[in-house]
């Protein structure tokens, strides 16, 4: 989809990769709402973006997910591109993990996700058109261990996306996955820890150098313009679908 003039929802809007993908959209000529809990920044970045706007919601509740997805609808018109990123990660042992933190994150990471499909879809499909892309993890893609909690929420995504994929194909709205790499955003300080993890922990790390903001974004803009179904941040990652990465 050629994104010029088009109207998208960005979630996770306030920082890292959710920013940078709006701020890439708007500047190829977009129209873009941006959404998190975050208004007041919202609005900030809002008036340094020509064409946006700042929507506040709390993806993690369904009906904050309606209402937003209304509001954009109702402003602009139509909704052509919806981008779900917004998200939270949360490390445990698999016998540690905590039944009520686990259940706040899939309500973000995976029901805030589907409730906006099931708003937009509609919507797409009266258009004659449509592209979401949910963003999910390389870590979906991999075992590790501590990591149980947030990469079976994220594998569980990508699931739901091709599958819905298939189903709205013949309606001409696209569903992508995005698999991101470790970025250089407030990720891994912002995850849930039920684990001591030391400070110097708290930084992005793995076998590769972590990606820029701006480089997740670029691989977003390209499942956007491509419509590819698995949108890889590298190419070895496709291969990586189990065993710990050396």
């Amino acid at each position: 989809m050629n994104v010029k003039d088009k109207t998208a929802i960005v979630t996770g809007a306030s920082s890292g990769i959710g920013f940078s993908t709006a701020q890439l959209l708007s500047k190829m000529g977009a129209k873009v709402a941006l959404v998190s809990r975050s208004k007041e920044k919202l609005e900030k970045l809002a008036k340094e973006m020509p064409n946006s706007i700042a929507v506040a919601a709390d993806m993690s509740k369904v009906f904050e997910v309606k209402r937003m997805v209304k509001e954009v609808s109702d402003r602009f018109g139509k909704i052509d591109i919806l981008v779900n990123n917004a998200g939270i990660g949360y490390d445990a042992l698999t016998e540690k993990i905590d039944v009520d933190t686990y259940h706040y994150v899939f309500d973000l990471d995976l029901i805030g996700p589907l409730a906006a499909m099931q708003q937009v879809i509609p919507l797409m499909r009266k258009q004659g058109e449509g592209t979401i892309i949910n963003v999910s993890s390389a870590v979906a893609l991999m075992t590790l261990p501590n990591n149980a909690p947030y990469a079976s929420i994220k594998r569980a995504l990508a699931t739901l996306t091709l599958t819905a994929r298939e189903e709205l194909k013949d309606d001409k709205i696209i569903v992508s996955i995005v698999y991101p790499y470790i970025t250089l955003t407030n990720f891994e300080r912002n995850t849930i820890r039920d684990l001591p993890v030391p400070e110097s922990d708290l930084e992005p790390r793995g076998p590769f150098p972590p990606d820029s903001a701006d480089y997740a974004a670029q691989k977003i803009f390209e499942g956007i313009e491509s419509g590819e179904a698995e949108i890889f941040a590298h190419d070895w990652i496709k291969n990586r679908t189990r065993g710990i990465l050396q």
